[in-house]
């Protein structure tokens, strides 16, 4: 059995031998020990136009995500938070090919701070982090654990009129290449259904017919690569269907069950048979 050893919490608000910059160094460091994934630090101390500087700019592997990374040491405050959804919205808005998550860490994430959020995420997406400090005989060590999860919202059906732009809007937004790949896609889905076509949303690359949305997946060019979410209830066999495929699952997205599947270039062609087999049983399942 292993030795226990008994911790101590550590309040770094309440300890002056340590920073906000000494948390900052340890995650730039290690920028895993956040729990988003695979990231990797773009920035700290980022200079925003007449705001500030923002703590840490992480980017996931894929290229699609970007996180705007606020750090308080004690519990969170009013303060804190209109920071970090102002440096949120400059970055999104500065680079708008990406996805912009903003992402709050503290030492102590309130109850009224959480109920402040639910108020609106959805709208923007939030993360709330909370960070322990443990200390174990003359070794110190952090722990972050999410307690808030960022609530991605997809524009409703009957919002899609007023969001529609053209093609050559997600050309200037990602790339001609990756535009091509969701082209592709729509090849795919008018084999069993020809009426089928793709619509360019402002927020996302739909598919019509008959004039009318019928969105049982979702295509977001990226710049260098093409996300394909596909509408199905999560299942094993889906799972090693796509793992056998070798294709790349960003994740499951819970609150709209939807698969997230990243698509290199190429990867359409590559993998048609699988993605047809998907796309087909969820445009069944959106038809029952």
């Amino acid at each position: 059995m292993p030795l226990y050893v008994k911790s101590t919490r550590i309040w770094l608000a309440d300890n002056p031998g340590f920073n906000e910059k000494w948390i900052q160094d340890q995650i730039a460091a290690d920028p895993s020990i956040l729990g988003l994934g695979d990231v990797e630090v773009r920035s700290s101390e980022r200079r925003q136009p007449r705001a500030g500087r923002l703590d840490l700019l992480l980017q996931d592997s894929t290229g699609a995500q970007r996180y705007v990374v606020e750090l308080q040491l004690g519990a969170t405050d009013e303060s804190h938070l209109v920071r970090t959804l102002e440096y949120w919205d400059i970055e999104k808005r500065r680079y708008p090919s990406y996805e912009h998550i903003a992402v709050i860490v503290a030492e102590d994430v309130t109850t009224r701070f959480l109920n402040v959020i639910s108020l609106f995420n959805g709208s923007v997406p939030v993360v709330a982090i909370q960070m322990v400090a443990l200390q174990v005989g003359e070794v110190m060590t952090l722990t972050f654990t999410k307690v808030l999860d960022a609530v991605r919202r997809e524009p409703d059906e009957e919002e899609v009129a007023a969001e529609v732009v053209d093609k050559s809007y997600w050309v200037n937004q990602a790339s001609a290449t990756t535009v091509a790949e969701g082209e592709k896609v729509e090849q795919l889905v008018k084999q069993f259904d020809d009426k089928l076509t793709l619509r360019y949303n402002k927020h996302y690359v739909g598919f019509a017919r008959d004039g009318l949305a019928y969105n049982f997946a979702v295509i977001r060019p990226r710049r260098t690569a093409t996300n394909l979410d596909i509408k199905l209830p999560r299942t094993d066999d889906v799972d090693q269907k796509l793992k056998k495929a070798g294709l790349e699952l960003q994740d499951y997205d819970t609150r709209w069950g939807a698969f997230r599947i990243r698509l290199a270039v190429g990867d359409v062609q590559k993998h048609a048979e699988i993605l047809s087999e998907l796309l087909k049983a969820a445009y069944d399942a959106r038809g029952a």
